[in-house]
């Protein structure tokens, strides 16, 4: 598994500051606009509209997680 520093958040540009402190969106702080991007995909699928419920969506992001023995 790779190792990432993180940034702290003042050290990311404000415009790509996101309002979620997770560890895996805050990887991404060492190229902030794909902090924004990330944060905002993932936004999208799990509460944008569609066919799965928001527990449903929960349950295969768990299922994966699991699956690819990541502790997130």
């Amino acid at each position: 598994m790779a190792f990432i520093d993180y940034l702290p958040p003042d050290a990311i540009p404000e415009a790509d500051r996101v309002d979620d402190q997770d560890n895996i969106l805050r990887i991404h702080g060492v190229h902030s606009r794909t902090l924004r991007q990330h944060y905002d995909l993932y936004r999208e699928l799990m509460y944008g509209r569609g066919p799965l419920s928001r527990m449903q969506r929960e349950m295969i992001a768990v299922v994966v997680s699991a699956t690819n023995e990541c502790h997130y």
